[in-house]
């Protein structure tokens, strides 16, 4: 059958055997890392194909299941017949393997997950043709790019997008180079002319914090949460071209921008929507209509700010609560540096919990009881927090975002 344009113009990007081995790799060790936390492993991108998932990482059957289920629904094990395609093996190379067949049959849609940063992760299925539709944009955002440096994994749609897709959009793929096995001190000695480095705000802040200088034709890009103003302007001043991507799991990229504190521009093929805190994206299917989990300032109809999430109510006992403004009374605290407040996971129970950061010196213990009066003087029984966990930081995933966490066993 005679490659239509699309074809031509999009290749098959899984035909590329080191792309989808690091597509499954980053999946298999993230899957196995949240099954059980705290497990070791060595990092991703040194597993060999010939590695045994049992016999080398300790993976037994619940944990086989788990990443079995998360790489079949991110590649469309099913829509291609193949859903009890990997739990008869244990080699990466035999799941690897199986992802190719997979895709071979149908690459028609990818199915990602958004963080949980908000409540329980959610499925976000993107078609192929969408996903190159914005690659083909952001190549003409990033011309002459020779190398792609990555700091952020593949099997997320921002790494997705930047370290699979991207790659493969001009004439020749560009290489690949992995950085999280790196300090960022090193990442200077490895940079030259044409280099594209993709990082996410935690990362983009440890190498500001070096004030490096970066040679002539080094772009970066930052996703996946904001980028802090100041962070930006130093990456700024040392000579990097820093494009910033603002977006979600469930929309890919809405707008970008380059230069700190700028408004966002519109990706050409979206809308600001004519519902509040919404926009659109429509083609020969017809108008879909997203709703956004932050509030943008408008300053005209492609281009805006965003200005902080809208408060999500949640049901707790039958009333509405809204965890950001408990979040907020506890802050108040005198004792309390920093605080998050989200519900319980299902099988933690149906109420809310609290994570505080207590003031310098002070004892856990003796916060928790003081909170309890605290809250019962200014928050009504469904709002105030059934269990408490404490620690030096708020938690945070590695690219920045806020992430759940486990209540403490005295809590």
């Amino acid at each position: 059958m005679k490659e239509t344009m699309d074809e031509l113009r999009h290749p098959a990007w899984w035909r590329i055997d080191e792309i989808l081995a690091r597509l499954v790799r980053d999946l298999l060790a993230a899957e196995l890392a949240a099954a059980r936390p705290g497990r070791s492993l060595a990092p991703a991108h040194a597993w060999p194909e010939e590695v045994d998932l049992a016999a080398d990482l300790g993976a037994d059957s619940l944990d086989l299941m788990g990443a079995a289920t998360a790489l079949a629904d991110l590649l469309g094990f099913a829509r291609a017949g193949m859903q009890d395609a990997l739990l008869a093996h244990t080699r990466l190379a035999d799941w690897i393997a199986a992802a190719r067949a997979s895709l071979a049959r149908d690459d028609s849609v990818l199915t990602f997950r958004t963080s949980g940063s908000s409540g329980t992760p959610k499925r976000c299925a993107h078609p192929l043709a969408n996903l190159w539709r914005e690659v083909d944009e952001l190549a003409r955002l990033l011309p002459g790019r020779r190398r792609v440096l990555a700091a952020v994994p593949a099997h997320h749609i921002y790494g997705f997008l930047f370290t699979v897709l991207l790659p493969q959009a001009g004439q020749e793929p560009l290489p690949v180079i992995d950085l999280r096995g790196a300090s960022p001190a090193a990442l200077a000695a490895q940079l030259a002319p044409g280099d594209l480095v993709v990082g996410h705000p935690d990362f983009w802040n440890a190498v500001a914090a070096l004030s490096p200088r970066f040679p002539a034709d080094v772009a970066g890009v930052s996703s996946g949460a904001p980028c802090p103003d100041v962070t930006a302007a130093a990456l700024a001043g040392g000579g990097l071209r820093l494009l910033q991507v603002y977006g979600s799991s469930e929309t890919a990229g809405v707008g970008t921008r380059e230069a700190a504190g700028a408004p966002y521009r519109l990706l050409p093929y979206w809308r600001r929507g004519d519902v509040e805190n919404t926009i659109e994206r429509g083609d020969e299917r017809g108008v879909e209509r997203f709703v956004l989990q932050d509030r943008l300032d408008w300053q005209d109809d492609r281009h805006f700010l965003p200005n902080g999430r809208i408060d999500q109510a949640v049901q707790v006992g039958g009333a509405n609560v809204y965890p950001a403004y408990v979040a907020e009374v506890l802050a108040m605290h005198p004792d309390v540096r920093e605080a998050v407040v989200r519900p319980m996971r299902p099988d933690e129970g149906a109420r809310l919990k609290a994570f505080v950061v207590p003031a310098d010196g002070y004892v856990p213990s003796m916060l928790r009881a003081e909170l309890n009066a605290w809250i019962a003087e200014r928050l009504t029984p469904p709002e105030r927090p059934a269990a408490y966990s404490f620690g030096p930081a708020l938690p945070r995933q590695p690219g920045g975002k806020p992430a759940d966490w486990i209540i403490d066993a005295w809590s």
